[in-house]
């Protein structure tokens, strides 16, 4: 019989991999920060009837895609206030550090392309779930991560320093 792990574990392990999906989407500041934690809030009230065999992590990046979609839209039907101080984004869920190069490289992809990214780099879904949430096929989902992957090397000044950590 398969028991599933305390909350706390869950939110420990895959805490990184949620905030990465989520910067890469929303950017590295504080909307993000705001995706991982709906994120949580979310997957906590959910989280007793999620079967014990289900894919956390899976489940969590699902989860975290969606919140940041609602959040970006939420930025495009509220003004942005102008005589606010820039925030100071955090290095937290960015093991290699803060690289504003590569999260502009990152955010100058096409939103398809982006998302994929995410989705199957920093989020480690399988291609068919990118399909399922993002619209297309498999193969539609595969090309978009591969074009935005491509596109990344060739305008991201480190392009031989880009890692992904998911198998593909």
């Amino acid at each position: 019989m398969n028991t599933k792990q305390p909350f706390e574990r869950v939110v420990t392990e895959h805490a990184a991999t949620v905030l990465r999906v989520c910067r890469a989407v929303l950017g590295p500041h504080t909307d993000a920060d705001d995706a991982w934690s709906e994120t949580f809030l979310a997957a906590l009230g959910a989280y007793p009837s999620l079967p014990a065999d289900a894919n956390v992590q899976a489940w969590l990046v699902t989860i975290a895609h969606r919140k940041a979609i609602d959040i970006t839209r939420a930025r495009q039907r509220h003004a942005v206030p102008v005589e606010s101080l820039a925030e100071v984004p955090t290095s937290r869920g960015n093991p290699e550090g803060h690289d504003t190069d590569l999260w502009n490289a990152v955010k100058q992809l096409p939103d398809r392309q982006r998302h994929a990214v995410a989705l199957h780099h920093l989020g480690g879904l399988p291609y068919q779930e990118i399909a399922d949430l993002l619209g297309g096929t498999a193969d539609a989902a595969r090309r978009a991560a591969a074009d935005g992957i491509k596109n990344l090397r060739t305008h991201y000044r480190s392009a031989g320093d880009l890692s992904t950590g998911a198998s593909r």
